[in-house]
C-alpha cells in the first residue's frame, strides 16, 4: 500500500515509473541511487507492506549535514513532476514465500496509480548464460505487448537486443521442448514480467544486464546509461552523462581499516 508523506495525495496519472528488482549485484538498485541523486528527486511516499524485511536508516542521498538525520524505510517513491518521472528504491531483499504477493501488491499500485509505463532495472547471474548470449552487449530487455504498440519503432532504433528464450535442458536435443524465459539471480523479474504485468496486460519493460557478484559500480553506470539512452534523463548530446553519486556509497564495501590496528 502507497502512504503518501505529503498533506495532499500524490498524482502518479501519466508518469513513467522505474524501480529496481532486488537481483544478483544489486545492480539495479544502484542504477536507481544514480537517477535519485542526479536528479535530485523528492520523496513523495513509501509503500507500507509486510513482503520487505524491515529496515530504518538515514538520508542516503544527504548533501549536508541538515538533511541527513530524516528517516528512511526500506521501499521509498520518489519524483520529478515536471519530467513526469516516478521512481521507486527498494533497498532490501523480499521475504522469502512473499515474492509473489509483493508481485501481485506491485501490480495492483501501478494499475491504481495510472502510470503511463515502468521500467525494471534489473541484472542475472553472467556465469549461467546460454551459449547465444555470450557474444555480444551483456545488456537485454523484455516488453509486454502494450509497451511495445507504443515504444516498438524507438526500440528498434536503440538497437537493443531482446532477452533470449533458452532451452529447458540445455545441451539436450528435444524437438518437443519449449524454450523458456530463464532469468537465474533476478529475482522477482520474471514473476513481475511473466506472471503478473503480461496477464494483466500492463505496459511493462525490463532492461537487465548479465553480471558477477563483487564491485558491481561499473554494472550501475552501464545499465543506467542503457536507460538513459532511451528516456533521455540527462541529454548530454557528444558527452558523457555525468551521474552524481549518492554519498551513502561511500560506505558500500564497510568503513575503511581502523588506524589503531597497526
Amino acid at each position: 500500500m502507497f502512504i503518501s508523506s505529503q498533506n495532499s495525495p500524490v498524482a502518479f496519472k501519466g508518469f513513467t515509473l522505474v524501480m529496481p528488482a532486488v537481483a544478483v549485484g544489486n545492480v539495479g538498485q544502484l542504477a536507481v541511487d544514480l537517477i535519485i541523486s542526479t536528479l535530485n528527486l523528492s520523496r513523495v511516499g513509501y509503500l507500507h507492506t509486510d513482503c520487505l524485511i524491515p529496515m530504518a536508516g538515514n538520508n542516503p542521498y544527504s548533501s549536508c549535514k541538515e538533511d541527513a538525520e530524516g528517516l528512511h524505510c526500506p521501499a521509498e517513491v520518489f519524483t520529478a513532476a515536471e519530467r513526469k518521472l516516478a521512481v521507486l528504491q527498494i533497498r532490501v531483499p523480499i521475504i522469502q514465500k512473499k515474492s509473489k504477493k509483493f508481485c501481485q501488491m506491485l501490480v495492483s499500485w501501478i494499475k491504481s496509480s495510472g502510470f503511463s509505463r515502468t521500467v525494471v532495472l534489473s541484472s542475472s547471474h553472467a556465469y549461467q548464460r546460454d551459449d547465444q548470449q555470450l557474444h555480444g552487449t551483456p545488456l537485454r530487455y523484455l516488453a509486454t505487448p502494450s509497451l511495445l504498440k507504443v515504444s516498438v519503432d524507438t526500440l528498434k532504433e536503440l538497437g537493443w537486443r531482446e532477452m533470449e528464450q533458452v532451452p529447458a535442458f540445455p545441451g539436450l536435443k528435444d524437438a518437443d521442448a519449449e524454450p523458456r524465459l530463464y532469468i537465474p539471480g533476478g529475482g522477482i523479474t520474471k514473476g513481475l514480467y511473466s506472471d503478473s504485468c503480461l496477464a494483466e496486460d500492463l505496459p511493462l519493460a525490463v532492461l537487465l544486464l548479465f553480471c558477477s557478484e563483487g564491485d558491481n559500480i561499473p554494472d550501475a553506470f552501464a545499465l543506467v546509461n542503457h536507460l538513459n539512452d532511451w528516456l533521455h534523463l540527462l541529454d548530454t548530446p557528444g558527452s558523457e552523462c555525468k551521474w552524481k553519486i549518492p554519498t551513502s556509497w561511500s560506505l558500500l564495501f564497510g568503513s575503511g581499516v581502523p588506524p589503531a590496528l597497526f
